[in-house]
C-alpha cells in the first residue's frame, strides 16, 4: 500500500512537471494587426513580412491576425483602438497620425522631397527617429517607419498637365490640413473624407477624383473608378508601424527587441513594393485603360509656394531647411 501512494505520487509530481514544462510552449500570445489596404497592397507586404520575422525569431509564442481593407475602422479609428488596446498594431499612414503627433505632418509638405532615396535618408536619420520618439508621449508606440511613394492624381474630368487644370476639381483628401491647404491655393476644391468612403464618392459621382500613392492606386484597382492618372508627385507619404502601449508594455525586453526588428522588417517589404510598383504600375494602369501623363512639375512647385510661410510657423524653417538640406 506504501509503496502504492508513493508510485501515486510520483506520477502526480511528473504530471505536474510536465505540464509546467510544456505550458510556455502552449502560451501563445495573439496579436491583432489593422491596415486600410488590401492584403496585395504595400501594407499587406508590410504585415506579411512583419508576421514572417517574427515567426523567425520568436517561433510560435505570436500569431499576428491582420484586419486588411479598414476591417477594425478607419485609419483614425484603428489609431484610438491602439490607445484604447483593443487594437493591437496597426499600419497606417501620416495622414492620420497627424491628428495624434501633429509633428509627423511635416513630412507632409508638398514638395518637401526630391525623390524616394532623399525621404528614406531623412526617415532613417535623426529627424526621423526623433519623431518616433514623440507618438509615445501621445500613447502610441512607432515601431517603425514604413512607406507609400509618392502621391498622384487621379480624376474623371480632364488630365492634369499644369496648375490651371486642377483648378475647380473636387479632390478627395485625407484628413490633413497640410495636403488641403496646398490644394485650396491651386484652386481644388478639396474634400477631406474617410478612405472605406472614397470608392462609393467616386461611383456616385460626390467628388471627381482623389490623391494616392502609385501603390495605393494600383492595388485597390482604381481604373475601374478613375479615367485620368497624372504623376504629380505632390506629395511623399510615409507609413507607420505603430502598436498598442498596453500590449507593447506586456512584453519582455527580449520580445520588444523582436518586435522592433519585425517592424524593421516590415519597413524593408513597403519600400521593396515600393520600388516595384514605381517601375511596373504606370504600366499596368494604362494596360487596363486609364490615361496616365507627366506633369509641369516646376509649375507646381511654383503654385504651392504661397503656403511655405504657413508651413514655416506650424513647424519651424529649421526643421523644414534640415530636411531639405539632407544629402
Amino acid at each position: 500500500m506504501r509503496h502504492g501512494k508513493r508510485l501515486f505520487k510520483w506520477l502526480a509530481a511528473a504530471a505536474l512537471a510536465g505540464a509546467t514544462a510544456a505550458s510556455p510552449a502552449l502560451a501563445q500570445t495573439s496579436l491583432k494587426m489593422a491596415y486600410a489596404l488590401s492584403e496585395n497592397s504595400h501594407y499587406g507586404a508590410g504585415a506579411a513580412a512583419f508576421a514572417q520575422s517574427l515567426q523567425g525569431s520568436a517561433g510560435d509564442a505570436f500569431k499576428i491576425e491582420q484586419f486588411p481593407n479598414s476591417a477594425l475602422g478607419g485609419e483614425r479609428e484603428v489609431i484610438e483602438g491602439l490607445q484604447l488596446g483593443t487594437i493591437d498594431l496597426a499600419i497606417v499612414s501620416t495622414g492620420a497620425t497627424l491628428n495624434f503627433v501633429p509633428q509627423t505632418g511635416v513630412f507632409d509638405i508638398p514638395f518637401l522631397f526630391r525623390d524616394l532615396a532623399h525621404a528614406r535618408k531623412v526617415l532613417d536619420g535623426k529627424v526621423g527617429q526623433d519623431m518616433l520618439a514623440e507618438f509615445p508621449k501621445r500613447g502610441l508606440i512607432a515601431l517603425a517607419w514604413g512607406e507609400q511613394g509618392f502621391r498622384h492624381l487621379t480624376n474623371n474630368v480632364r488630365a492634369v498637365k499644369e496648375p490651371a487644370d486642377i483648378k475647380g476639381l473636387k479632390i478627395r483628401t485625407t484628413e490633413n490640413p497640410i495636403h488641403i491647404a496646398a490644394f485650396r491655393e491651386m484652386g481644388v476644391l478639396a474634400t477631406p473624407m474617410a478612405w472605406p468612403e472614397v470608392a462609393t464618392a467616386l461611383q456616385q459621382g460626390t467628388i471627381d477624383g482623389q490623391e494616392n500613392p502609385l501603390s495605393v492606386i494600383v492595388s485597390v484597382k482604381m481604373w475601374q473608378l478613375q479615367k485620368y492618372l497624372s504623376l504629380t508627385a505632390h506629395v511623399y507619404g510615409p507609413a507607420l508601424v505603430l502598436m498598442s502601449p498596453s500590449a507593447y508594455g506586456a512584453l519582455s525586453d527580449a520580445d520588444k527587441a523582436k518586435l522592433k526588428e519585425a517592424a524593421a522588417v516590415s519597413a524593408q517589404a513597403m519600400r521593396a513594393f515600393v520600388d516595384n510598383v514605381e517601375k511596373v504600375g504606370v504600366e499596368e494602369l494604362k494596360s487596363h485603360g486609364m490615361a496616365v501623363n507627366t506633369v509641369d512639375h516646376a509649375a507646381f512647385v511654383k503654385a504651392v509656394e504661397p503656403v511655405y510661410p504657413q508651413y514655416y510657423k506650424q513647424f519651424g524653417q529649421d526643421l523644414v531647411d534640415a530636411i531639405r538640406n539632407v544629402q
